[in-house]
């Protein structure tokens, strides 16, 4: 029967292509058998002391690891009497074996040689996010004799958010449609449902947004709140709780269907405050573990409580009221801004909330994107962080690849999430404790509560994530939210083992392709500190866009280019956001000759013949970058073909295919903006590079097909 067993497993690894549905959750047989055997003598049975369906889910998910992995089966026992050579889940009821250093979601991995191996928890999450803690040592190759480790999370609250809508869609999703089948649910389960589940808990996040931020009223009905409990119910076996996005107006919206309208939803208003705890207790009756509301209101035509005067700590008070009989909590979105085409977006956020500072509820946190305008390719951390003192902030990044590329482009993200977290903010003295990573974790203004958020990235494409590659963003975030020191190399290179091969060669190929994936990106999209967040198409290259329902949606308002030079002047002699800084951040950046080339545009209006750091004029050396940035892609297809007999044959051939649109699609962008750029600067392009071989006129008819309907 063992041999059988083995046989499967073997058929099941090698006959049939990789789809990328497994995710790093792969657990493929170990080839090398001494490794194997080593294994093995460890994990011999698995004992489990507890009976929660998240225990549960942990053994289970331990017994398939382990089977996958060693090609044998292994028992799950409820007492190992003198056996040894297993494995003991346990909660830490009593302070053993430094159990008091554990946090409610924390565990230890512990060994002893002739003894049984540990994974213990202070809860049954914390032991399930243990076990796949160890089952990532197996497959990346690590020892697990003599294992002591303690781990503990960084932020409480590590959320996904989900721009899903009714209608099946996604928001800036760029994997096929939603995980969510609304019309089926609450009577048909999807198996992918739970093996979403089980990928984030893998990853230690626990909690998901599951609807869209621009919000349907339809999500807080009872019709709609029964779907929603419907994926609790799955998601709870994974230590996952749901929250809900809510559309403000919801009581007015939704009383018309009991005949019971309310004629505003005026947050200061006993009515509609009465409103929301009572659909608040109907939402708990339904889903007793209801993590809390998500809102994003008064921000791109989305209403809120400004509507009747009030403010965003009133609005967000008031469901914080409704939900203080609970355990749930309000995270609170500062995107906010006005379409005023005299201010500067990037200032928006900071005016807005830094003066509510100390105002909110006790249950509410501000959840921030990572910078000031919106999630561009570079961007400086948003000024909110270190400047609410009172308030606790919420990272918000985004996985998903709005301006990355959508599923196009290769973008290893974590670069970026590092670039914002290992930030200094200089509200202490440098190297005391005060980068935004400080800030989110709580360590710097003692928050009470920490949380990170990720915009998802997942559709029903049988990979999840539409490019395979991006599998690793989703990844990434999720590591970073327990961790955010880990790096962004060590973050790689466990991913590429878990999830497309271990041979050594290779892993330390696609781990330097991936490192650098970012900054070619940017090279060829948004250099030197150029932004893009232009209303229309973000797929295609605009930077001619000059019309749009709102001044702050169009190109021009962003890159302000003229005769003179190219940049938005944030000095004090331009809109002065750089004040929203702290002085040491202002000085690095307030100065155009010593201010960092990927800030440069952002910060100051550069003349086209000014001579920068590296020798080389604005506009030389935007064309250097475009161009290099293009060339790029052409160096990262031929370090995927180097790596071609390590990957299974499927996904080389996807990414393959990906990367031959993504070079023609940098040299779109490289076209775009050079030649748009020159009818400004009036120069020639700098040798060695050639001139473009089609006119703007040629670039933008290609961009106007992606408008057509």
């Amino acid at each position: 029967m063992k041999r059988l067993v083995c046989s499967l497993l073997l058929i099941s690894t090698f006959s049939f292509a990789d789809d990328g549905y497994r995710l790093w959750l792969k657990y493929d047989l170990i080839n090398d058998a001494a490794n194997r055997n080593a294994y093995a003598r460890s994990a011999q049975f698995i004992v489990l002391t507890g009976t929660s369906p998240v225990l549960t889910s942990a053994a289970h998910e331990l017994q398939a690891g382990l089977q996958g992995l060693l090609g044998k089966s292994v028992s799950i026992v409820t007492n190992a009497g003198n056996r040894t050579g297993g494995i003991v889940l346990t909660v830490a009821t009593a302070p053993a074996t430094n159990a008091q250093k554990l946090l409610n979601d924390g565990y230890q991995l512990t060994s002893r040689k002739a003894g049984n191996l540990t994974i213990s928890g202070k809860t049954d999450v914390g032991v399930l996010y243990g076990v796949f803690a160890l089952l990532r040592q197996v497959q990346t190759g690590q020892s697990i004799d003599n294992l002591s480790v303690t781990s503990n999370p960084n932020i409480q609250y590590r959320l996904l958010n989900h721009w899903d809508n009714t209608n099946g869609t996604i928001e800036r999703g760029y994997a096929g449609e939603s995980l969510w089948k609304w019309y089926e649910l609450p009577k048909t389960i999807d198996p992918r449902y739970r093996d979403y589940a089980r990928a984030n808990a893998s990853l230690g996040i626990n909690g998901t947004v599951v609807n869209n931020v621009n919000a349907s009223a339809r999500f807080l009905t009872d019709e709609y709140i029964q779907k929603v409990a419907a994926l609790a119910t799955v998601f709870r076996a994974y230590g996952i709780r749901v929250y809900l996005s809510v559309y403000f107006p919801a009581p007015k919206t939704l009383g018309s269907l009991t005949n019971a309208e309310l004629k505003s939803a005026d947050p200061l208003d006993p009515a509609v405050r009465a409103w929301w705890a009572e659909k608040t207790n109907e939402i708990y009756k339904a889903i007793p573990d209801f993590g809390g509301f998500l809102v994003k209101a008064n921000s791109e035509g989305e209403p809120g409580p400004q509507d009747y005067g009030r403010t965003h700590a009133d609005g967000a008070n008031m469901l914080a009221e409704a939900l203080k009989p609970y355990d749930g909590i309000v995270l609170w979105r500062a995107f906010v801004y006005k379409a005023d085409p005299k201010s500067d977006r990037f200032k928006a956020a900071y005016e807005e909330f830094t003066p509510l500072d100390g105002t909110f509820d006790k249950k509410v946190i501000v959840q921030v994107k990572n910078g000031p305008i919106d999630f561009q390719p570079r961007e400086p951390f948003s000024p909110l962080f270190g400047n609410m003192p009172k308030t606790p902030l919420a990272m918000e990044f985004q996985i998903t690849q709005e301006y990355l590329g959508f599923a196009t482009h290769w973008v290893y993200e974590a670069p970026l999430f590092k670039e914002c977290l290992d930030t200094d903010t200089h509200v202490k003295d440098k190297g005391t404790g005060s980068t935004v990573a400080n800030v989110i974790d709580g360590s710097l203004h003692q928050y009470a509560m920490t949380a990170i958020a990720g915009v998802a990235n997942t559709g029903s494409d049988r990979n999840w994530t539409g490019n395979p590659m991006a599998q690793a963003n989703w990844y990434a975030y999720g590591r970073l939210a327990w961790d955010h020191t880990l790096t962004s190399e060590n973050i790689a290179r466990e991913w590429i083992n878990m999830t497309l091969t271990s041979e050594p060669k290779a892993v330390k190929t696609i781990t330097g392709l991936m490192l650098r994936s970012r900054d070619i990106y940017v090279s060829y999209n948004t250099p030197l500190g150029l932004s893009r967040p232009w209303a229309g198409v973000h797929f295609a290259p605009e930077p001619w866009q000059e019309k749009s329902p709102r001044p702050d949606w169009t190109a021009i308002y962003y890159h302000r280019a003229d005769s003179i030079g190219l940049g938005f002047d944030r000095t004090a002699t331009g809109s002065n956001a750089l004040a929203q800084y702290r002085p040491d951040v202002q000085k690095n950046w307030q100065n155009p000759d010593t201010c960092p080339l990927p800030y440069l545009l952002w910060f100051h209006h550069i003349p086209w013949t000014k001579k920068l750091t590296t020798g080389r004029t604005l506009w030389d050396e935007l064309c250097t970058q475009f161009y290099t940035g293009a060339d790029s892609v052409r160096w990262m297809q031929q370090q995927w073909a180097e790596v071609k007999p390590a990957i299974d044959p499927q996904i080389f051939a996807d990414v393959t295919g990906r990367l031959t649109t993504q070079h023609k699609e940098a040299i779109w962008w490289r076209d775009a903006w050079v030649l748009y750029l020159q009818t400004y600067s009036k120069k020639p392009i700098p040798a060695p590079f050639q001139k473009p071989d089609r006119t703007l006129d040629d670039v933008k008819r290609l961009s106007e097909i992606y408008k057509l309907r």
